[in-house]
C-alpha cells in the first residue's frame, strides 16, 4: 500500500457490488470513508447491501457499453469524480466443449468475465484522466494463471483479464491511471457453491471473503500497473511472478 494512502473521501465504483467480493469491499471503503456506488444486474439485492454499507446503488448490465458508461457518470454527478474502479463483477460459466457446449451459456460468460472488464476501463479512463489518475482492479482469478480441466471456458475468460490488465497497465501508467488484476482461488463466494461440499470433503481449504479484500485494497492503493496479485489459503496476497517468453535467436549459418 502507498505510504499514507486513504480512501477517505475517494470516489469508488464496484460492479458486482450486491454480493461477495464486491460488496465487502464496498463495505470496507465505505468504512475508511469512501464514496462507494455499487453496480449490479441484481437490482434488489444492490439496493439493499448499498442501504446497509451507506453506498449509492446503480442497475448496470456489464454485457453492455453503455451500461458501464452510465455508471461512471452517475458516480460523477453524485461525487464529482472518480477515483478507483473495481471491476469485479463474474459468473461460473456452466459451459464446456464438444458434447457439453452451450453457444448461450458461452457467449454470457464471455461477455461478463472479460466483455464487461473491457469495457468497465474503457468507461472508467476517461473520468480518471479528469482527476489526474485512478485505479483499475479487475477481478481475475488463479483460473486465469494456470489450466483448469474441469472450466476450460472460464479459464479462456480469466486468462483473457490477466492478458489485459498486463497489456494496458504499463501503457496507463503513463498518465497516473494503474490497472491491475487481483487473482484469487477458491474462495467463500457463490461463485463455488455447486462444489463447495466437494472442496471441503477433499481438504482444498476455502478462502475467506475477507482475506481477498485485503489483497484488493492493498492492490487499489499500489503505485504498480500491470501486475497481477494472487490470494491463496494460508499466503499474504502477493505479486504472481511471470516468466519472460523466450527471446528470438539468430538463424545459424
Amino acid at each position: 500500500m502507498l505510504p499514507g494512502m486513504s480512501f477517505s473521501e475517494k470516489v469508488v465504483l464496484i460492479t458486482g457490488g450486491a454480493n461477495g467480493f464486491g460488496r465487502a469491499t464496498g463495505a470496507r471503503l465505505a468504512g475508511e470513508g469512501a464514496h462507494v456506488v455499487l453496480a449490479d444486474i441484481e437490482a434488489e439485492a444492490g439496493q439493499e447491501a448499498a442501504s446497509e454499507i451507506g453506498a449509492e446503488f446503480i442497475h448496470c448490465d456489464v454485457r453492455d457499453p453503455e451500461a458501464s458508461v452510465a455508471a461512471v457518470d452517475f458516480a460523477v454527478e453524485k461525487f464529482g469524480g472518480l477515483d478507483v474502479a473495481f471491476l469485479n463483477a463474474g459468473i461460473s460459466t456452466g459451459c464446456g466443449l464438444a458434447d457439453t457446449f452451450d453457444l448461450e451459456l458461452y457467449r454470457r460468460a464471455m461477455q461478463i468475465n472479460l466483455d464487461g472488464v473491457v469495457f468497465g476501463i474503457n468507461a472508467a479512463v476517461p473520468a480518471m484522466r479528469r482527476r489526474g489518475g485512478g485505479s483499475i482492479v479487475a477481478t481475475a482469478s488463479l483460473a486465469g494463471l494456470t489450466a483448469v480441466p474441469f472450466d476450460p471456458i472460464y479459464a479462456a475468460n480469466k486468462h483473457g483479464v490477466v492478458g489485459l490488465v498486463r497489456s494496458a497497465g504499463p501503457v496507463y501508467a503513463l498518465e497516473s491511471i494503474r490497472i491491475n488484476g487481483i487473482c484469487p482461488g477458491f474462495a467463500d463466494t457463490r461463485i463455488i457453491d455447486g462444489f463447495k461440499e466437494n472442496l471441503e470433503n477433499e481438504g482444498v481449504p476455502i478462502i475467506t471473503v475477507e482475506a481477498v479484500v485485503d489483497g484488493i485494497v492493498d492492490l487499489m492503493a499500489s503505485d504498480e500497473s500491470g501486475v497481477c496479485h494472487f490470494v491463496q489459503a494460508g499466503m499474504d496476497p502477493q505479486e504472481f511472478r511471470f516468466r519472460n517468453i523466450p527471446g528470438p535467436r539468430a538463424a545459424e549459418a
